[in-house]
């Protein structure tokens, strides 16, 4: 392996850890706690937090429908704005998947990859979790992101 791969790889396997031991957490809308609560989001944002030491923006309130009610792709264009977009045919562990209920709505659930076809996630009615990557999911991603390097030491 090459420098980059080396530290990319590093990074993957820090996410996955992380992500992982948020399994359990109760599901609890727009929290953001391991151990405590939270909903996609919210896992997204502590995995980020405890990486980068801080969020790299705040959501803000939002209702269960926001997407619905805005139309607006928000989840996508902040990740965007944040992560490296990575063709879904690159999709590995560590990277962030953003998925859509339904194809003409913007995304609106996030999911962190632990394997080849793994992800972790936390939806409505479930605590945090670790799911198949199973073709019902699958067709719902509508993005695939890698976290950005880690600030150098």
């Amino acid at each position: 392996m090459n420098d980059i791969a080396d530290t990319e790889w590093a990074l993957a396997q820090r996410v996955v850890s992380e992500a992982l031991e948020w399994v359990g957490t109760p599901y609890r809308h727009q929290a953001s706690r391991k151990g405590v609560g939270c909903d996609c989001l919210g896992l997204m944002r502590g995995v980020w937090r405890a990486l980068y030491g801080a969020e790299p923006e705040d959501p803000g309130p939002y209702s269960a429908d926001w997407t619905e009610t805005t139309g607006e792709d928000r989840l996508l264009q902040a990740a965007r704005r944040h992560c490296r977009e990575v063709d879904i045919a690159g999709l590995a562990q560590g990277h962030l998947i953003l998925l859509r209920w339904r194809p003409h709505l913007p995304a609106k659930h996030v999911g962190i990859m632990t394997a080849e076809h793994a992800f972790v996630h936390a939806y409505q009615g479930m605590e945090v979790t670790v799911s198949g990557l199973v073709p019902q999911w699958r067709r719902r991603i509508a993005g695939v992101f890698a976290f950005p390097p880690l600030p150098a030491a």
